[in-house]
């Protein structure tokens, strides 16, 4: 089975919206070499309506214009982008193609296609936020910039209970970003206050 990966620009106190106010400064060769590891080595991307727009707005042009970003660009490009929305759109980037049916069935058919390369997802806020709930998302990276934006869309929303993830890796670039990757824990931790006081320090006297 194929895996999904999602990646989000992410600040401190959890926001992820109009990451391109704020993340620049941070990014350097060590995000560059994670960003195209997850989303551009993917030969599928999957995208909600508002990123597909944005990217579709962007991306084509810079390939087109051939400067630093352009190979980036075609990856973007050539790849299969299949997007997730209930609008009639206008598809103009290649190889695009809406997503049908159900989210969770369809996304998970997606996955048992036959390929070797992983899907990929960038932005697209509600739709990670449904396929890590269903526990259909492998791989959540998180880049967490060292700023608090203080307004704006955060990652996860209000709900009435916890939503448990595992740690897969975490790495430190030299802008202070640390590259979280997590999934979703299906069987979480337990303990109370009663057994947490057991790995307080204990005195000898």
């Amino acid at each position: 089975m194929r895996k999904i990966t999602a990646g989000l620009f992410i600040s401190l106190d959890g926001v992820v919206e109009d990451p391109q106010n704020w993340h620049f400064p941070y990014f350097n060769e060590e995000m560059g070499q994670a960003v195209d590891g997850q989303l551009g080595a993917a030969d599928t991307l999957l995208l909600g309506r508002k990123t597909y727009e944005g990217f579709a707005e962007a991306w084509p042009g810079r390939e087109e214009a051939g400067g630093e970003d352009a190979e980036f660009a075609k990856k973007l490009g050539d790849a299969r982008k299949i997007v997730v929305t209930h609008q009639d759109l206008e598809l103009p980037w290649r190889n695009s193609e809406v997503l049908r049916g159900d989210l969770v069935e369809a996304v998970t058919a997606l996955k048992n296609e036959p390929s070797t390369s992983d899907i990929g997802m960038s932005g697209s806020v509600s739709v990670v936020r449904q396929l890590l709930e269903a526990g259909v998302l492998d791989e959540l990276h998180l880049l967490v910039h060292p700023i608090a934006v203080r307004k704006g869309l955060r990652l996860f929303e209000d709900a009435d209970t916890p939503l448990p993830l595992k740690l897969l890796s975490s790495t430190t670039f030299k802008t202070g970003v640390v590259h979280l990757v997590y999934t979703k824990d299906e069987e979480p931790p337990t303990g109370d206050y009663e057994t947490a006081k057991e790995s307080l320090p204990q005195s000898d006297a």
